[in-house]
């Protein structure tokens, strides 16, 4: 089993290892890189470094030289923040006397950036405090098995299972290869309400639709950025587009059904299928069904020896005359 990443955090908030290591360091004046590997931090807030003789021994920096060091740099952003209030206040001051016509103001404006993954976790979690009704979600293969999905599970079942034990409830669109993912399973079963979820080959990125009132979806891949929806139209819209990918999933929770084989073609082959008779490469396919370029190979070898194909050329023909994609079966 892999061990999970360090995360990443500033000198304020060191960790044990780090602070740990750090003393051992002091008082043996040394310690060695592969010793470091569980505390990489302290490198990275450089508070050990490389000896100039031997790049596998890290030697400490002494605390006062470290603190004389973060102290310095904190009065630097100190010093640039009063003068970044200085010319805000020389800016906005002579426009406090404009007269402006009255007009509606708003706490909860209809668009608005969320920047970095606790402001945006922490705008959720309000949201669901207030939530009584329904939650709708749509979860990507890669929002979930990644670390960010690792790492935000706690909060997420910490929010969702106090908003079942309101009364409300949650439905929730997963990409159909999450099925065979243990841990999607084990967390829809910890949650006890009215929770639901279906499955599809392909889904949209990631959204939350939250009381039918405000949605949430990403701005960014990386999931660093995500846009914080309230006008009533595109919350409409919304809540819409998921209503019809719903009804067109197939159920995988509380009780799991599965699509039939067709001519011994797999529902999961017939998915690859319809992406191959539209032109797609095999990358272009495992990211839209959410898998591994190599497992998409073997689903297509697989394909490709249930239909007889001897060529990629021949496999597109072979699959249009097959019948798999028709919508009949």
């Amino acid at each position: 089993m892999t061990p999970d990443p360090h995360a990443e955090h500033g000198v304020e908030d060191l960790c044990a290892e780090g602070a740990e290591l750090y003393e051992r360091a002091l008082g043996n004046g040394h310690v060695s890189a592969q010793d470091a590997q569980g505390a990489p931090c302290l490198l990275d807030l450089g508070l050990l470094h490389p000896a100039l003789d031997d790049a596998g021994r890290l030697e400490p920096v002494p605390p006062d030289v470290a603190l004389t060091r973060l102290l310095r740099g904190a009065r630097a952003r100190i010093t640039e923040e009063w003068r970044l209030e200085q010319r805000l206040v020389e800016l906005f001051e002579p426009l406090m006397n404009v007269r402006v016509p009255p007009r509606a103001t708003t706490d909860s404006p209809a668009l608005r950036l969320l920047s970095g993954t606790r402001r945006i976790n922490q705008a959720i979690g309000e949201s669901m405090t207030e939530a009584r009704q329904e939650v709708l979600c749509v979860q990507p293969h890669a929002g979930l098995v990644g670390e960010r999905g690792v790492q935000a599970r706690p909060a997420a079942f910490e929010r969702d299972q106090a908003f079942l034990d309101r009364g409300g409830r949650i439905r929730t669109l997963y990409q159909n290869t999450l099925r065979h993912v243990p841990n999607v399973f084990a967390y829809a079963e910890m949650l006890k309400g009215d929770n639901v979820a279906r499955g599809l080959d392909e889904v949209p990125d990631r959204l939350i639709v939250i009381d039918r009132t405000v949605a949430f979806l990403p701005a960014k891949d990386d999931g660093s950025l995500a846009l914080e929806v309230r006008h009533p139209a595109l919350i409409d819209y919304l809540v819409t587009a998921f209503d019809r990918l719903w009804r067109l999933a197939t159920p995988m929770f509380p009780k799991a059904e599965f699509r039939p084989t067709v001519n011994g073609v797999t529902p999961r082959q017939q998915a690859i299928a319809a992406l191959l008779v539209d032109g797609h490469t095999d990358a272009v396919i495992a990211q839209r069904l959410g898998m591994n370029i190599r497992t998409a190979r073997v689903h297509i070898a697989k394909l490709a020896a249930t239909l007889g194909s001897e060529s990629r050329a021949q496999l597109g023909y072979l699959i249009a005359r097959s019948g798999i994609l028709d919508p009949e079966g």
